[in-house]
């Protein structure tokens, strides 16, 4: 019996990537500019002036990546679909030789016995939309959903999932309110209309998805597991900032219908002078989702601290009056993150626990680490540290279906190493090592290993199966 967490027998394993990380061929067949060509050529936004005009070349490549796939054996493969490929301007005509680039992806997928899994929005936005005012801007909501639409019309008979938006938090806040990300904005207010103007467009999106064929749609949010630094009430108030920040301002609205009870506390008059909420919005936000795609990679401990900027109207949204600190004896990623796998099953419990049945079923749309990760004399790149994180991560996901969360499927992040955003290509979480300079792509022990459980999986050889849970919460056979 091998040595490998177990699930539920329909349980879907895949891999995930993203347009603008991998394909490439940026000013090719029609493609127009997204916010993310223009944010990468300004000085010091992109570790190393690295930009994703090659990435990995996927564009021309994807056969080789679609075979690599086949050979690790997922179910099903998550990948974006760029905006600005298909409708170069985010309005008006689309572009015929980028939505034929997804047809054929899509129809080798579905040859080599892979389920297409299709994000609409993972941060290309077009940048002639940006130079409207982008997510500030409520007509892009409406254009998003425009875009679904065509989208969806082209692949919805082939492709059975679909998500609206990938981590709408990173889009507000990292590109309007901290601007790490593109388009690289610092802003109070207008940050926090993004933030809802994506979620409309996320709502909008979903009945004219489901018309145009969609048999799943969802959302994927990357919630955060937060603990204050101490028990005493500052840390505990800052916690609870931070996990509106992070959390309920995105799933309040959406499974419930309402916004968060602490954001008066957490943005303070910058929620106060916002004009961009209508009414009926909520119930446009809230439409009915098949599932609730989770990006979780690691747990956040806050503190309470002051506000970096004392003026209410010139303060950043993400200026919330908390603080990370460390944890320690923790095995921290290439990215500085702590690796903590239980809170990955502490997190989904919870989610269970105050949705209920409120909550839809959960694909854990992307997890994985970026690893110190170089070839060895022998040609392979031995990434034990990474075996090791999703070992226990899948372990986690395997606890929390046995304490009765609905959870339906788990993809690795990522197929490839590829261009992370900020660090260029600095980082790496790929299951296959890229070698940039000359596109050769080498598995690694990641990569095999993810294989081999697959494999055993597939072959009932992982211990006693895992039950399904009923919506009711309770674990049945």
């Amino acid at each position: 019996m091998s040595d490998f967490p177990s699930f539920p027998p329909d349980f879907v394993f895949g891999a995930a990537t993203a347009a603008f990380q991998i394909e490439g061929a940026t000013r090719e067949d029609g493609r127009g500019p997204s916010i993310w060509d223009t944010f990468v050529r300004r000085p010091r936004a992109v570790l190393g002036g690295d930009t994703g005009d090659v990435a990995c070349d996927h564009y021309h490549r994807y056969r080789e990546d679609i075979a690599l796939l086949k050979e690790l054996g997922v179910r099903s493969y998550r990948f974006s679909v760029s905006w600005p490929r298909v409708q170069p301007t985010g309005s008006g005509p689309f572009n015929a030789a980028g939505l034929d680039f997804y047809e054929r992806l899509v129809d080798g997928l579905l040859d080599a016995g892979i389920e297409p899994a299709a994000t609409l929005y993972h941060w290309d936005l077009p940048q002639a939309l940006e130079d409207e005012g982008g997510w500030r801007n409520r007509d892009t909501a409406h254009r998003f959903a425009d875009y679904a639409r065509s989208v969806a019309e082209a692949l919805a008979d082939r492709v059975p999932r679909w998500i609206t938006l990938n981590e709408p938090w990173c889009s507000a806040f990292l590109g309007y309110a901290s601007g790490h990300h593109a388009p690289g904005a610092r802003e109070g207010t207008p940050a926090l209309a993004a933030a809802h103007h994506l979620l409309l467009g996320h709502g909008l999106s979903v009945p004219v998805l489901r018309e145009a064929g969609a048999r799943e749609v969802g959302i994927t949010l990357n919630p955060d597991h937060v603990t204050p630094a101490t028990s005493g009430p500052g840390d505990v108030a800052a916690a609870l900032r931070a996990e509106t920040q992070r959390n309920l301002m995105w799933t309040e609205p959406l499974l419930t219908g309402r916004y968060a009870d602490g954001e008066d506390d957490t943005w303070g008059e910058l929620i106060r002078h916002q004009s961009f909420r209508r009414d009926g919005d909520l119930g446009v936000i809230a439409a009915p989702l098949d599932f609730l795609g989770i990006n979780y990679y690691t747990p956040s401990v806050v503190r309470a601290a002051p506000y970096r900027d004392e003026d209410p109207l010139s303060r950043a949204a993400d200026d919330n009056r908390f603080e990370g600190v460390g944890i320690p004896r923790t095995r921290r990623t290439a990215m500085g993150w702590p690796v903590v796998p239980h809170t990955l099953r502490d997190l989904l419990v919870g989610l269970r626990e105050r949705y209920g049945a409120a909550l839809p079923p959960i694909h854990i749309t992307e997890n994985g680490s970026a690893e110190n990760d170089v070839p060895a004399p022998d040609g392979a790149v031995h990434d034990t540290d990474r075996i090791s994180y999703l070992d226990g991560h899948l372990r986690a996901v395997a606890a929390a279906i046995a304490d009765g969360v609905d959870v339906r499927g788990y993809y690795v992040w990522s197929l490839l190493d590829n261009f992370e955003w900020a660090y260029g290509y600095g980082k790496r979480f790929g299951l296959v090592y890229v070698d940039y300079a000359t596109q050769r792509r080498i598995p690694k022990d990641s990569y095999h290993w993810y294989q081999a459980l697959i494999t055993a999986q597939e072959r009932g050889t992982t211990g006693p199966g895992l039950v399904r849970p009923v919506p009711g919460g309770r674990p049945t056979r």
